[in-house]
Parts: structure tokens; C-alpha cells; sequence
């Protein structure tokens, strides 16, 4: 079936959610809506990436579909300077213009200023559509101030989130120090009532504000969290300590209950640091995936003039002029000249490829050697570059961890508690006539069930058990794939710098006629000398590592896409592939090796020698995939290379599945295979091309040695490229988990135990609060003994 035509993309960034339970609801929310095909909704970078049909729905329409279900479409200020304005005639045309563009919700113009500036929905509205608008209005728009990257967005909210914990904390410091006195009978030694009030009111109604925003939201859509319990419980001892204080008089001093609304809410406020804490840094991983994408390009007009322009202004069919050492702005085809075109970063090959007219090349790949005429093909949103990105973040939002479980519990738990509660409240009242008893009775239960133990229960074991994987070279930045992989039944290998070093190196020397293997590699290095060619550097590295004495040369040319000459001693030589072949007239020689790179050292009649290029086998990895075999992990290889060389590296490891000539799209897809036969799949690898497969993954580990966008996009990073970390990476999963389950059981143990005490008048809400951060401490105290955890790998190759 062919893709309607109407079909599109569209990201939104989201405020409002405080858990994945939101991100799920959302995500359902949104697929029910008309015209909406696919949507996913990632927590960790707060955005929404729905596909919907133009013809059924727009853009404005998905907003508010947002905002139907609880949550908020984040919007910003774009600023321009407007050239043309002359009368209130032309504002009103600049601002329909504006107006007319999807995502834009205000704009407003200033003759007087020469000013616009428009409120859009965040990040709907591009710079430079509006500029386009406006241009075709009749008017010059130039952008001056741009929007604030993410990364700038999650540090200030990052900020001001340690600013209100710092100030939570503060604030309930005396009050828990009252509480632990009274606890060991100081009871005379307490804080005025009034002190008791300026304390928990800013806790409460300030810092408390975003409990109530979320309960309120969750209520509206029918549903109870667990923010709803911590209001319900906070609420209530906050206003019963009030009703005691008036109704009491100076006797309410020593007998009201605002600590434990005080202690409640910084609990949780901490958990939900420590879960925010586990967030930042995820949307890294496409900022520096889009970084690869130069900002400015040349182009040849029309009438052969070359004119450098902003990368974003080109269009489909433009002609790109690209120099040597640029990097590669769009997708399109070589319509004139030759080159390497080193492609590492996006294919993960470590050498660079030959590409001729009529050859496709990459936006984002790097031109080595030639000058480049390239025909435009896919521009901004379709580049390669570009659909990775969004590969990424639709796999990353797909994840769904042990909270999820924890909220979908408290969805019943919450409902019990509340009834548990006003049925204690309506049997003290009916059976004993005593108001005052059913109230505590009542504010206990509530008091005595808010879930911060239940809260803290993941979060605190993940966080300690990354820091002792840290400690072991394992970085964690997605806690929900950690939690993940102590269920890992396949690992994906992929070739290219993960199982191999990525880095090229000299295999065996094929000397033709009387020359010695030496000889000719003294030639080829003191040639290569001149060049910085990836497979010139492995020749004079090899050459240096045996210790040959380099020639002096003279007349160094090389030549793009073919290969270099000089001279030695007034003798021509030149070193290169295929291609240089060609050019001399000569036939490719039959090679008996395995090795997939051959190089060619000619004199000026007939070929010398040949040298084949390979990427070496990590020390490390033969020992890494024993571990993995014996405690029960399949493998295999996943790689871009050849199918033959990927079998050949995957057979000296004795590995039997290995896929070669794969694109990330196929990686992904494999993956996805893999998933589908209901086994948790891990992915190792190490580059740009790697990452879509990463995020799809159940658990994505990359090697620190590959590129950033790989490191950011996965959920794990093996801080030193040891494979055998892999194996360690499962085990540390595995006794973290085991201690997630030993918190959620307490947790729950707890309430279980504790509810019948405080429905039966056995706990008033002030030991109830004390009782409820004591469970709170011993999660806390089980999780620390996490730290012990170290692995065994033993001594360093």
C-alpha cells in the first residue's frame, strides 16, 4: 500500500508530565485522536512525536488534544526585526502572514519598532518558514534572539529544581528536629504554633503546588496517582493542624500535626530529584546527531556563480559546491568530480569510501580529498542525519519500566487508602461518637499510607547501583533500560569499533616480482609520508613499528579518489586502490586473503606489491563473549562491512549468526525482529549509525571510544572500550533489580502492617509521619548496600 500523501511528522514539546505513567496516557490520548496515525510520547526529553494525516487534522487541532488530556504544549518567543514596514497596512499583512504559519498562536508587529515577535508552539514554527512568509509578504525578516536550545532549558530547570529541594529541605529541618524530640519524650521542647505555620505553609501551598497540578490533572482524566495520595495525606494533617490551632488556642501548642505534612512533601520531593536526575542528558544525544550538520554551504546559481548561504536556505535540486576537508550538508549525488568520502561517523566504515558522479553521499560525512559538485536530493527534515535523529527519540519514548508498574498499583492503592480512610473515619464517628478520634483516625491512615517509601523504591536502588557500575567504568543514563537489562537474553555485537578497534591497520604484504616485504614497505611508507590518508597512516605506522628507515621524496602529488606518487631517488612510484589501477591500465590481481582493503604500490610499469588493510580484534573481546555464552546469552554480529568480513570476524569468535551491509534503518529493524520473538535484546555498539539501533534496543550500550551521538543516545556507555563490561553491565543490573523488589516488598509490607494500627487509633498523624520516613530510611539503608557490588574481571589484558 503506497503512503498517503497527506501524512506527516510533527514534534511537540510537553509540559505537565510528572512521571512515565503521564507519557504513556498521553501517548494513548493522542493515538485515539482523528487523523493521528502513530504517536509516542518521551518523558525523558518531555517531547511528543506524532505522525497525522493533513487532510484530517492540523496542528492547532493536536494542541488542543494535548491539552484535553491534562497536559500543555510548551510554547516560545521568536524575535525579528522587520525591514519594509511603512504603515499600520503593512503590520496587519506581516501578521497574517505570521499567523498563517502552523504552530503559530500570537504575533505581534511594530511599525514604530520594526519589530515582530510571534508565540509559537515549541518547536513547530521554524525561523525560517516565518522569514519565507514574510519575504513572500513583501518584507524582510532577520531573526534576533534566537530560541534556547534544550540543553539550556533542561540546566535552568534542573536549577531551579535543586533550588526548591534545597528550600523544602530547609524548611523542615526544625520540624523534624521537634518530631525527633518528642519521639524521645522531650515533649515540653517544641516550636511555637506560629513558627509551626510559617514553616509548613510555603512547603505546603508553594513547593507543594506542583502535587496538587498533577493530582488535579489526574483526577480530571479520571485516574488516581500517587500525587493524589500525597495530597489527600499532606491536605489533611496540613488543615487538621489548622482546626486544632483555632479551635485549640494556646493548648494547641505541642499537639498539632504540620510536621508530618512537611516531612511528607520533602520525601517526595526527593524522589523525585532522584528520578529527575536520571533524565538529564538523554536529549544530548540528537543536539550532537544534528551538530554534524554544517551551518553554512556553497551553492553554484544559475549562472555559475558560487554564493555561500545559511545550510537551512538549501532547496531540493540546488547544486552544493563542497571543498576538501568540508563537511557534507545535504543528501543528493556528485554531479562532478571524484573523492574520499569519509563516511565514519554515519556508516561507522573506518575508511573512507570512493565516490564518483552519479554516486549518492551523506549529509553529515566529510569530503577528504576532491572538489565535490553535489545535486540536492533530501534537505532539512528528510536528510539521513535528520530521520536518524528521529529514529532515536521514537525509540527512546517506546520504553516503559518497573514505575509503570508502580504507578498502575498505586491506581488501585490510592482508590483503597481513601476508602480505608473514610470508612475509619465513619466508624469511629458511628460506634465510639468521637469527632475528634475519627479525625485522627482518619488523617493517620491517609498520613500513614503516603507512598514515599512506595516512591523511593526504584530510584534509590537504581541510583546507587549506577554509581557502583560508574565506579566500574559502566555509566547508566537511562535508569528504565538498566532496569531492563538484568533480563538481556541477546546481544547484538555491532562490528566496526565494537568487536574490532575501528581503527585501520597493515595485514599482510603481497610483493609481486623480486621485491621483499620490506623493501616494499619502506617504499609505500616513505610515499604514504606525505599524506594523511587513514590507510597512509597504518602503512607509516607499520612501517615505524618494524623500525624502517623512511626515503627522502620529492615530487609528492596525490591525486582524489585515486592514490599519491612521488619520487625516490628520481624512481616513480604511487600507492593507491582500484582506482589507480584503472588509470594505469591494469588489471586487478587475484588476493588470497581475507582481509577486505587492498592497496597497490606501482612503479612506473608494473605493480611492486599489494597491502591489505584490517581492522584487529579487540583483546578483550574473545574472553567478553565467553562471559556472555556461559551465563546465558546468545550473540551475534550486526555490521555495515561486508557480509564476508563480518562472517569471517564473527567465525574467529565463535559467534554463528553475523549480518553484514547493513544500514541503521536495517539495524533497527533487526532489532526489532529479535524484540519480537519476546526476548530482551541488548545492542552494543559505537557509532552515528549505530544509535537508532541503541535506542531501539531494550538496553543500547555504546563504547566510549565511538562517537558522542552514540554515547548520548544510549542508555549505557562503557567508560573504557572493554566488551567484557557488557557481561558486568548485566550483573549489576541484575542485583539492582533484585533490590528493587526487596524495597517495593517492604514498601508495601509497611502499609500493610501499618493502615490497620492507624484505623484502629493506635497512631496519631505525627507518629504516623515519623513512622512513614522510617520506612522510607530503611529502603534508603537497603539500597546502600548496593555499593559492595563490584565486578570481577580480573587483571587487564
Amino acid at each position: 500500500m503506497s503512503p498517503k500523501k497527506g501524512l506527516r511528522w510533527q514534534e511537540f514539546d510537553i509540559e505537565g508530565m510528572q512521571c512515565t505513567a503521564c507519557a504513556v496516557r498521553l501517548a494513548r490520548g493522542l493515538q485515539g485522536g482523528a487523523g493521528v496515525e502513530e504517536a509516542h510520547v518521551n518523558f525523558s526529553t518531555e517531547r511528543a512525536s506524532v505522525r497525522f494525516d493533513r487532510d484530517q487534522t492540523s496542528v492547532a487541532e493536536l494542541g488542543r488534544l494535548v491539552a484535553r488530556n491534562g497536559f500543555e504544549v510548551r510554547t516560545e518567543e521568536l524575535r525579528f526585526s522587520v525591514a519594509g514596514l511603512v504603515s499600520n497596512a503593512c503590520e496587519e499583512r506581516v501578521r497574517t502572514a505570521l499567523l498563517g504559519a502552523d504552530g503559530v498562536i500570537g504575533a505581534d508587529v511594530s511599525i514604530a519598532l520594526d519589530r515582530a515577535i510571534v508565540t509559537a508552539m515549541s518547536p513547530v514554527v521554524s525561523s525560517r518558514e516565518l522569514v519565507e512568509r514574510a519575504n513572500r509578504a513583501g518584507y524582510q525578516l532577520t531573526e534576533t534572539s534566537g530560541r534556547l536550545s534544550d540543553e539550556v532549558r533542561m540546566q535552568s530547570k534542573w536549577a531551579a529544581e535543586r533550588r526548591r529541594l534545597t528550600t523544602a529541605v530547609v524548611l523542615t529541618v526544625p520540624l523534624i528536629g521537634q518530631m525527633i524530640l518528642q519521639f524521645l519524650g522531650y515533649e515540653t521542647l517544641h516550636l511555637m504554633p506560629a513558627a509551626e505555620v510559617a514553616l509548613a505553609t510555603p512547603l505546603q501551598v508553594v513547593l507543594g503546588a506542583r502535587f496538587y497540578k498533577s493530582a488535579w490533572s489526574a483526577l480530571r482524566m479520571r485516574y488516581a496517582n500517587m500525587d493524589v495520595l500525597v495530597v489527600l495525606g499532606t491536605t489533611s494533617a496540613y488543615l487538621y493542624s489548622w482546626y486544632l490551632m483555632l479551635s485549640l488556642g494556646e493548648q494547641a501548642e505541642g499537639e498539632l500535626y504540620f510536621e508530618a505534612s512537611a516531612v511528607i512533601l520533602m520525601l517526595v520531593m526527593v524522589g523525585k530529584h532522584l528520578e529527575s536526575k536520571a533524565k538529564r542528558g538523554t536529549t544530548a544525544a540528537i543536539r550532537h546527531l544534528l551538530e554534524l550538520r554544517p551551518d553554512t554551504a556553497t551553492i553554484r546559481r544559475a549562472d555559475s556563480s558560487l554564493v555561500e548561504v545559511d545550510a537551512w536556505t538549501i532547496n531540493v535540486g540546488d547544486t552544493v559546491v563542497c571543498r576538501p576537508g568540508d563537511r557534507i550538508p545535504v543528501d543528493g549525488v556528485i554531479t562532478l568530480g571524484s573523492a574520499n568520502v569519509d563516511e565514519s561517523l554515519v556508516t561507522g566504515e573506518p575508511l573512507p569510501r570512493l565516490a564518483t558522479q552519479g554516486d549518492r553521499v551523506i549529509g553529515g560525512s566529510i569530503n577528504v580529498d576532491g572538489l565535490l559538485e553535489i545535486s540536492a536530493e533530501a534537505v532539512g527534515e528528510e536528510t539521513t542525519i535528520q530521520r536518524i535523529a528521529r529514529l532515536v527519540e521514537v525509540a527512546q519514548s517506546g520504553r516503559i519500566a518497573v514505575q509503570r508498574v508502580v504507578d498502575a498499583v498505586s491506581g488501585v492503592f490510592v482508590p483503597a487508602v481513601i476508602l480505608i480512610a473514610a470508612a475509619t473515619f465513619l466508624a469511629w464517628l458511628l460506634f465510639a461518637g468521637d469527632l475528634q478520634q475519627a479525625t485522627i483516625g482518619a488523617v493517620s491512615v491517609l498520613v500513614i499510607a503516603c507512598p514515599c517509601a512506595l516512591g523511593l523504591a526504584t530510584p534509590t536502588a537504581t541510583i546507587v547501583g549506577t554509581g557502583a557500575a560508574a565506579r566500574a567504568g559502566i555509566l547508566i543514563r537511562d535508569l528504565e533500560a538498566f532496569e531492563t537489562a538484568h533480563k538481556i537474553e541477546v546481544v547484538a555485537l555491532d562490528k566496526t569499533g565494537t568487536v574490532t578497534e575501528g581503527r585501520p591497520e597493515l595485514g599482510s604484504i603481497h610483493p609481486v616480482g623480486s621485491y621483499s616485504e620490506e623493501e616494499a614497505l619502506r617504499i609505500a611508507a616513505s610515499i604514504e609520508s606525505g599524506s594523511e590518508h587513514p590507510v597512509g597512516r597504518a602503512i607509516v605506522g607499520a612501517a615505524r613499528k618494524r623500525g624502517l628507515e623512511l626515503e627522502a621524496i620529492g615530487g609528492f602529488r596525490a591525486e582524489p579518489a585515486v592514490g599519491v606518487e612521488a619520487e625516490i631517488a628520481g624512481q616513480p612510484y604511487a600507492v593507491g586502490g582500484e582506482g589507480l589501477l584503472r588509470k594505469r591500465g591494469l588489471n586487478v590481481p587475484l588476493v588470497d586473503d581475507a582481509d577486505r582493503n587492498i592497496v597497490w604500490l606501482l612503479d612506473s610499469e608494473r605493480i611492486i606489491a599489494g597491502f591489505s588493510v584490517r581492522d584487529r580484534i579487540r583483546v578483550q573481546t574473545p574472553e567478553a563473549v565467553e562471559r556472555l555464552k556461559r551465563i546465558g546469552v546468545e550473540l551475534e554480529v550486526l555490521s555495515g562491512d561486508s557480509q564476508a568480513e563480518t562472517s569471517r570476524v564473527a567465525s574467529r569468535l565463535g559467534i554463528g549468526q553475523a549480518i553484514g551491509g547493513l544500514s541503521p534503518d536495517e539495524k533497527v529493524e533487526r532489532i526489532r525482529n529479535l524484540s519480537a520473538r519476546g526476548k530482551a535484546v541488548a545492542m552494543v555498539g559505537d557509532g552515528i549509525n549505530d544509535a537508532p539501533a541503541l535506542a531501539a534496543a531494550d538496553v543500547g550500550v555504546a563504547m566510549s571510544s565511538g562517537t558522542d551521538v552514540a554515547m548520548e543516545a544510549a542508555p549505557v556507555t562503557l567508560m573504557r572500550p572493554d566488551p567484557r563490561l557488557v557481561e558486568s553491565m548485566i550483573q549489576v543490573s541484575r542485583a539492582t533489580f533484585w533490590k528493587i523488589k526487596q524495597n517495593l516488598f517492604w514498601a508495601f509490607i509497611y502499609n500493610v502492617l501499618a493502615l490497620p494500627l492507624a484505623a484502629a487509633g493506635l497512631l496519631n498523624p505525627t507518629i504516623a509521619g515519623l513512622a512513614m520516613s522510617l520506612s522510607s530510611v530503611s529502603v534508603v539503608l537497603n539500597s546502600q548496600s548496593l555499593r559492595r557490588w563490584k565486578p570481577n574481571l580480573g587483571p587487564q589484558p
